[in-house]
């Protein structure tokens, strides 16, 4: 009578582990801790929806330029640059484009967020107005001592809509997170005022 009464608390302790440990995961997946899933990789020509944007990376490429497409480089800078066509999706003018890319750590140093700018102009991104495709340039000031890697690597960050925010009870844009990655090969080093369009 022992023996079997052992053998079915030590089953009984064996089903409550397991269960326990299936609860655990279950809340930790629910809260966010479980690994979260591989981003998607994106290459030049993806087009990818970003919440507000819908934006299609073309190219990357790195000058020495004092200035490029307007953004000015200090001594002892030069530029990474990535061209990309970036569409506003939404009802209304914004500038909220600055954090769409997120340059992976350069040489091991995290990368600062970028300045954008108008290609055609060659000047700063000024608002950008819904429904019309522009091509832009997002133009990373790193120092002339940088290892700059031969493929750039970058996240895409999105957003979400809510209609009515928890805080201000206004509507917006919130929540950034990553929803790819792009990966493109930098081309050499050239001029920005010899560079084909």
């Amino acid at each position: 009578m022992r023996v079997a009464f052992g053998k079915l608390r030590a089953r009984l302790a064996t089903g409550i582990g397991s269960t326990i440990a299936v609860c655990a995961a279950t809340v930790y997946g629910i809260l966010g801790a479980a690994p979260p899933p591989a981003a998607t990789e994106y290459t030049a020509g993806s087009q990818i929806e970003a919440g507000q944007w819908q934006v299609i990376p073309r190219r990357a490429w790195v000058s020495e330029e004092k200035k490029v497409l307007g953004v000015r480089l200090q001594e002892g800078e030069r530029a990474l640059v990535v061209e990309a066509d970036l569409n506003n999706r939404t009802q209304a003018s914004t500038r909220d484009y600055a954090k769409l890319l997120k340059l992976h750590p350069v040489g091991g140093v995290p990368a600062p967020d970028p300045e954008v700018a108008l290609v055609r102009e060659a000047r700063p991104l000024p608002l950008l107005h819904p429904g019309l495709a522009e091509r832009v340039a997002f133009v990373w000031k790193l120092p002339a001592s940088a290892v700059l890697p031969t493929s750039l690597d970058a996240d895409v960050i999105a957003k979400t809509y809510k209609p009515v925010d928890n805080l201000y009870g206004t509507p917006g844009w919130f929540n950034p997170r990553v929803v790819g990655r792009i990966t493109m090969a930098v081309e050499a080093t050239e001029s920005v005022a010899g560079r084909a369009s």
